[in-house]
This record gives structure tokens, sequence and C-alpha cells, in this order.
């Protein structure tokens, strides 16, 4: 709350106050917001910019109050994640991540609610859905570390046939939704990283199971993709996938990582 008093103060008046000057504007809100008191002035003395540059990261971590934080279960098949979307549009989605290891399928996920009401109905529908959310949003440990944790190495038979994309695409309303809506049907998605930092551009790191007879079908879909302004790059060689995302391989006959799939 008191982030999110930072924020507020500077989209009002471009002054970035400090979490001890912000702490009587958060409890003015707090105080107006519990009472439900209307037609009268009230004034918060707020003093102090000792705001640290670095601060402000943790600052815009924390600073959206309409973020809410879940976990949720998923069947690991085809066209699941468009279902869990589609149970949040139009609601934007500021983060996304997933690995593949096993059904069901565990997802990290937050969305921006209008209100208190809202968040309630999104987490109902997902229930109605068949799915399990789970909220973090009063979990510190989720906020702090867990979001950069999720995901791992996942076991070698699932991604023999894997290929992992790197996509930029401008951040406007329903660009993540055509991005999925648009997915060949027989690609299976193993790994979904999203994040939304507020840009212009919005990245995202996408890996998908590919068998010998699904590339073409990869190749129209990363055409079309390009064909409607969005960029993509081959990231399977990275050195990154390899020393993070997949199982080691013991039997050093074996590769260590998949080729990759384009050729152009």
């Amino acid at each position: 709350e008191i982030c999110g008093a930072i924020k507020a103060s500077f989209i009002d008046t471009r002054v970035v106050l400090e979490p001890a000057g912000a702490l009587a504007a958060a409890g003015l809100k707090k105080y107006a917001e519990k009472t439900g008191i209307s037609g009268q002035t009230l004034v918060a003395v707020t003093s102090g910019a000792n705001m640290d540059f670095d601060r402000l990261r943790f600052v815009s971590e924390r600073a959206d109050t309409s973020e809410s934080l879940i976990a949720i279960w998923i069947p690991e098949k085809p066209g699941s994640f468009l279902r869990l979307y589609e149970c949040i549009y139009p609601r934007n989605v500021t983060e996304f991540s997933y690995r593949i290891s096993g059904d069901p399928a565990s997802i990290f996920l937050s969305f921006q609610a209008s209100c208190t009401e809202d968040r309630k109905d999104v987490l109902e529908r997902l229930t109605q859905s068949g799915f399990r959310p789970l909220d973090l949003s009063s979990s510190d440990l989720a906020k702090t570390h867990g979001r950069h944790l999720v995901g791992g190495r996942a076991p070698a038979s699932l991604t023999m046939d894997e290929a992992l994309f790197q996509f930029e695409f401008p951040e406007t309303p329903g660009a993540l939704l055509r991005f999925l809506n648009n997915l060949p049907q027989d690609l299976n998605v193993s790994l979904f990283h999203y994040r939304s930092h507020g840009a212009d551009v919005a990245r995202v790191l996408v890996a998908f199971q590919v068998p010998a007879k699904a590339r073409p079908q990869l190749r129209e879909y990363l055409e079309w993709l390009a064909s409607k302004g969005f960029k993509w790059q081959e990231e399977t060689s990275n050195d990154i996938y390899d020393r993070f995302l997949l199982e080691p391989v013991v039997d050093t006959h074996k590769p260590r990582k998949p080729p990759p799939i384009t050729f152009y």
C-alpha cells in the first residue's frame, strides 16, 4: 500500500516520495476506503525524498495494487493456455510463467483486476472452468522469490523435439490473446515466460514441442506472426537454454539439447 501511494503521488504531482513520506498518503487512502467518507477535505502531510534510484525497482514491483498473483493447475495438453487466458480476458495479464514437468501443468500468473469484486469474479470463473487457482496476492515469498524461480529444468524425455523462441510484439490490449489464439493446434507449448514492464514492446520466451511432421505448421505460424508485426528469433542454440532449462544428459553420445529447427 505504501508503494501504491508512492506511485499515486508520482502520477498526481510527478514527485517521488520516500516510503516514510508516502505512509501518510497510504494511511489517508486506507482511512477513506474503510470509513466511506465523502464530501470532506482530507490532508496528508508528506515529507522527504530519501529515495535511492535502485530502490525504485522494489517499489514498481509492488506499486500496482490492482495486480493479483495466482498459481494455477491446468491440463498438460494443447489449447489449455488459451482456455485459461479466455477466463481472464479482457483484463491485462501482467505475468505468465510455466515450464513443462508433467500433467497437470503448474502456472504462475498475475493479472490486473479493477476492484476486489472483479478479482473474486475471475477466481470463481477459473474454478468453474475446472482450473484450480491458488491466491498468492498476500504471499511475500511468492512476490520476492517465487516468481523468479518458477520453471527450472524439464525432463529430457519431454524436450527431445523442443524448440525455443523469443518473440517481440506491441504491448497492446489483445496482443497476447491473438498470439495464443493462432497457435497451431498440433503444437504443445512446453515453456512460456512473459512479464509486463510497462514498455511499448512485449518480449515473450516460448518453447514448443515440434515433432518432425509439425515443422511446416510451425514455419507457417512464424510467417503469419511476422506479417502481423511480431518479431521472432530461435534460441534453441542459446547456452542459457541448455544450462538452466534442460535436464543434464549423462549419456555423452546423445545431444545435450535439440538442434535448431529453423533455417532462415
